[in-house]
């Protein structure tokens, strides 16, 4: 799959509130009411990436949590990275 145009990511990120553009990625933060929730997010966003074969980072600091997603294997943002994000919105509720 290849990366995607810079039009094609403007317009997959504004179907994508709070999502925004970090050079070759794409990054969410979110603030959950406490850790456990932070975890219980990360645990329903792992199995979404699993199900999508394609991995997030993960950045997990008290009831912060930072999601950061790129196709490494592609050089940038994908199709799979906005597909993903939009799993994580679900997972993260």
């Amino acid at each position: 799959m290849a990366p995607l145009s810079d039009a094609a990511v403007r317009d997959g990120l504004a179907r994508l509130p709070g999502w925004t553009r970090d050079g070759d990625s794409i990054r969410r933060e979110y603030e959950l009411d406490s850790f456990r929730a932070v975890i219980d997010a990360v645990v329903r966003i792992a199995d979404a990436a699993e199900a999508a074969d394609h991995h997030p980072d993960l950045d997990i600091r008290y009831r912060h949590l930072r999601v950061v997603l790129s196709t490494h294997s592609e050089g940038g943002i994908t199709g799979k990275d906005l597909a993903l994000a939009a799993e994580v919105d679900r997972a993260v509720g």
